[in-house]
């Protein structure tokens, strides 16, 4: 069972930014704005450094780089993703679309293009958050209930869990948030602009295939495809959720 890090509504002095970059000077920049805006901060050179330090440090969210000397982004994206449920922020001095859509399959939740605006960065970890503390609020609400989809489905909102058949499926921050978006607006169509906003915050700059790697991601966890979904794809338009599957 994969570790959740990160707890909703706990002040900024306690949430902690694991940073992993091989650059010194851009860690240290890093390291010091986000201490001056109130987070706790540690620094990795390396992959492998930071993958230890996800274990003793415990971050509540991690900026991680694409490039560098041992092992590189997608590697450690994926190890991390495989063990814990945390936010991850990719750090990349490349444009290239296939690199960023590689990431957000890996399991990345957002990306930022070097060379960066500081402030942007603080901007995109706060949007996370936030979204974190917004779940975890709601979640107070719907205590012992849950969100169910069909006969097969369960969401557990509170624990942020999900059942198939009685079987917790693991999902990312992301493929979780846009599968509740989704069950709770049932049987309306909703467009990819709609949920980049409402999923991934006004802030984020990527497009509708962000939302089309998401939706098939979470296809492929509820052991279903695009013709026996429960999200509907609506040609032009965007998505829906039927409580029934489509059948084939």
């Amino acid at each position: 069972m994969k570790h959740a890090l990160g707890t909703g509504g706990i002040q900024l002095g306690n949430r902690k930014i694991l940073i992993i970059e091989d650059e010194v000077n851009i860690s240290d920049i890093l390291s010091h704005y986000l201490r001056n805006e109130g987070f706790q901060t540690k620094v990795a050179n390396c992959g492998n450094q930071g993958l230890q330090l996800v274990q003793e440090f415990l971050p509540d969210l991690v900026l991680l780089d694409l490039m560098m000397p041992d092992i590189d982004g997608f590697e450690v994206c994926k190890r991390i993703t495989a063990n814990y449920i945390i936010p991850i922020i990719m750090i990349t001095a490349k444009s290239d679309d296939i690199d960023k859509i590689l990431g957000m399959e890996l399991g990345a939740d957002d990306y930022i293009t070097k060379p960066f605006n500081i402030r942007e960065v603080s901007v995109r970890i706060k949007s996370i958050f936030r979204r974190i503390d917004l779940i975890s609020e709601a979640a107070v609400d719907q205590e012992h209930k849950a969100i169910k989809i069909g006969k097969e489905i369960e969401i557990y909102k509170e624990r942020h869990e999900i059942y198939k058949n009685g079987k917790q499926i693991e999902f990312t921050n992301k493929e979780y948030e846009l599968l509740v978006y989704l069950a709770e607006h049932k049987g309306r169509a909703i467009t990819r602009e709609e949920l980049l906003d409402q999923v991934w915050g006004y802030e984020f700059i990527g497009d509708g295939r962000t939302v089309d790697i998401h939706v098939r991601r979470v296809r492929k966890k509820l052991n279903e495809d695009k013709h026996t979904s429960i999200i509907e794809t609506i040609f032009g338009v965007g998505y829906k959720l039927v409580f029934e599957k489509v059948p084939s």
